[in-house]
């Protein structure tokens, strides 16, 4: 993960020893040569994530002149929307995350959770069944996609009951634990006090907060929303939309996968998805910005 980045760039090259340097830890290391259990864990892929994100955006701002109008990013995501748009210094924002993932990882640790993917319904339908199976609703991300979280025998209640409630399907994810639901309260507590000690400015452009579904309103609402986002609702879908409403139409994902891209083209099928997560991609993504710009 993000090894090919730094063998074609220095100045990710760089990026990378200056993460290493400032989280005391050899993270590029797990990146690069896994093991994918160590990769995996909320502890290592929530700081690794967050930093090859900064990194491709870096690159590809060295390569073409981008003017964004707004950021956002899903769940851990967000962290990484902030950190391009200068709410807080790209360094301090890694430790931040790290001990993120490391709080996440301890709540799952302390209570076995689990999530559920639900296709085909609507909010109010899994409102309805979360309320049933006193479980909550994790993620509103897409016309059609729902997921659910929380314990162990409440997510089993809800996939045997998603297609009674009139969901098309529902299949549980292969995830640690219940992320974004109240088994995460422990994390929640232990990272308000890292967003009060951490410096804050205003960001340079809207950033969208998962946990609001709007674009925040300055340092003190970011770290309530950045808090609040740890057993919050992500409103992936909400967010996505009042972009889309305000007439935007292209938007660049920085990360692995096309799983952003594949959400947006349920939610707006006239938006333009340029997906970056390696040296092919990154510099195709350049080619057709500056293609746009003439």
């Amino acid at each position: 993960m993000g090894q090919d980045l730094c063998a074609a760039f220095p100045a990710a090259r760089e990026m990378m020893q200056q993460a290493d340097a400032a989280l005391g830890t050899p993270l590029t290391e797990v990146m690069f040569k896994g093991p994918d259990e160590e990769l995996t864990r909320t502890c290592h892929c929530q700081p690794a994530l967050y930093l090859h994100g900064v990194v491709l955006w870096q690159l590809l701002r060295e390569m073409v002149d981008v003017q964004p109008v707004a950021s956002a990013g899903l769940s851990l995501g967000e962290f990484t929307a902030h950190a391009v748009a200068g709410t807080f210094d790209w360094q301090e924002g890694l430790k931040l995350v790290q001990k993120r993932g490391s709080y996440m990882e301890e709540a799952c640790q302390a209570a076995a959770g689990s999530m559920a993917a639900l296709i085909g319904g609507s909010p109010e339908a899994a409102d309805k069944l979360a309320a049933d199976c006193d479980v909550d609703v994790a993620n509103l991300n897409c016309p059609g996609q729902i997921v659910l979280s929380g314990s162990v025998e409440g997510i089993d209640k809800a996939v045997a009951g998603a297609r009674a409630a009139g969901f098309k399907l529902a299949k549980k994810l292969n995830v640690a634990g219940a992320y974004h639901s109240r088994f995460m309260q422990s994390a929640q507590a232990k990272l308000q006090p890292d967003l009060q000690a951490l410096d804050i400015r205003t960001p340079q452009f809207p950033v969208y907060s998962n946990f609001g579904g709007r674009p925040v309103e300055g340092p003190e609402d970011i770290r309530a929303m950045l808090g609040g986002q740890v057993c919050g609702t992500v409103r992936w879908q909400a967010c996505m939309e009042d972009l889309v409403q305000r007439g935007e139409r292209l938007f660049i994902e920085l990360g692995p996968g096309k799983v952003l891209a594949g959400l947006m083209s349920r939610i707006c099928k006239e938006a333009v998805v340029l997906s970056v997560s390696d040296v092919a991609s990154l510099e195709e993504a350049a080619a057709k910005l500056r293609e746009m710009q003439g």
